[in-house]
């Protein structure tokens, strides 16, 4: 008995499954079908209703607040044979695409206004801004003359703010060093209390001159530059009390000359330092200020009398005299940084 049932079971494992021939014809019936759907799609594409399309195009164009030239440009892409090409239509707000010429008129001549006033808000806000560093300025210049320093320091404007540049008539940094001079720290100090007492950010540019070759004592031009804005950062901070939230310090090297290099002196001025005064006015409003300054001391001048300076202060230091006076002998007085 065990026997027969061994040999039974043993042709049940041995049985072979029944290999489908036909497998093939579903892979096959697949392909047929993706290529009848993409012959229905090309199709479709090709029958283009223009009014439909049209109506596509005008709630898109409604959707995104723009004419439907925008989205068109042309609309010869669904022309028949025969017909003439449409031309191109400028774009324009869809607000005003179905205002008459007159309407259309009015509304540029309010936008025009419109632009008008906020260009007079941004030279409001220079002028406002004017007025106020020039009430600084004429404070630091008040300190300085105290001290019998008033000559040691140039102000001017530019779109940062108020410039303050400190070209002593003596020296404020010696020849390749960046420590400053007597003269230099007692105009520093001399500035101090002023600067102290407002509350824009201040930042501190080092400059050399633009004498051939690497200074003396450090690797490059700019290293030089930026150990004396160091120097005189951290004396308005250490020495005069103007918290380190305020300062800031940029170096410049020899890059940004104060007095054209091909002059006899320019050497000795444009070593310096400058304290910028910096202006919170947008980008907009501080390329005017150097001009509303310049407006606001013409203005001066019709109403007093009194004489205005330029926006760039003109008053002569001792240095400058004597690089006139060098210029017009024709020497030349080439220094090193």
């Amino acid at each position: 008995m065990s026997s027969g049932h061994g040999s039974r079971r043993k042709k049940h494992e041995e049985h072979e499954e029944h290999e489908n021939h036909e497998r093939w014809l579903v892979s096959y019936a697949d392909m047929v079908t993706l290529l009848m759907v993409l012959f229905v799609v090309m199709f479709a594409m090709s029958q283009v209703d223009e009014r439909k399309y049209q109506e596509l195009k005008d709630g898109l164009a409604a959707g995104f607040g723009a004419s439907d030239s925008l989205l068109s440009g042309n609309d010869s892409i669904l022309d028949y044979p025969g017909e003439e090409p449409v031309d191109t239509i400028t774009p324009q707000l869809a607000a005003t695409a179905a205002l008459s010429e007159a309407e259309q008129q009015a509304v540029a001549q309010a936008v025009q206004a419109i632009q008008a006033q906020e260009g007079d808000q941004r030279a409001a806000a220079a002028a406002t801004e004017a007025k106020r560093l020039e009430g600084v300025r004429k404070r630091l210049v008040a300190a300085l003359r105290k001290q019998g320093l008033e000559g040691d320091v140039k102000a001017s404007y530019d779109a940062r703010g108020l410039v303050l540049s400190l070209m002593s008539r003596r020296v404020v940094f010696e020849a390749n060093l960046a420590t400053m001079s007597p003269r230099g720290t007692a105009i520093v100090d001399a500035l101090a209390p002023v600067l102290r007492d407002i509350d824009d950010p201040l930042q501190v540019d080092g400059h050399t001159n633009q004498a051939p070759g690497a200074p003396k004592y450090f690797a490059t031009d700019w290293d030089l530059s930026a150990a004396r804005a160091v120097t005189v950062l951290r004396r308005l901070n250490e020495r005069d009390g103007i918290p380190t939230e305020r300062l800031s310090l940029a170096a410049y090297g020899h890059t940004r000359p104060l007095v054209d290099p091909a002059k006899a002196g320019s050497q000795r001025v444009n070593k310096r330092v400058d304290i910028v005064v910096l202006t919170s006015l947008g980008a907009d409003e501080a390329a005017l200020l150097p001009g509303a300054v310049t407006d606001q001391r013409a203005k001066k001048k019709d109403q007093d009398g009194t004489p205005a300076t330029p926006a760039q202060d003109t008053e002569k230091t001792d240095e400058t005299d004597q690089t006139e006076r060098a210029h017009a002998a024709g020497t030349r007085t080439g220094e090193t940084p």
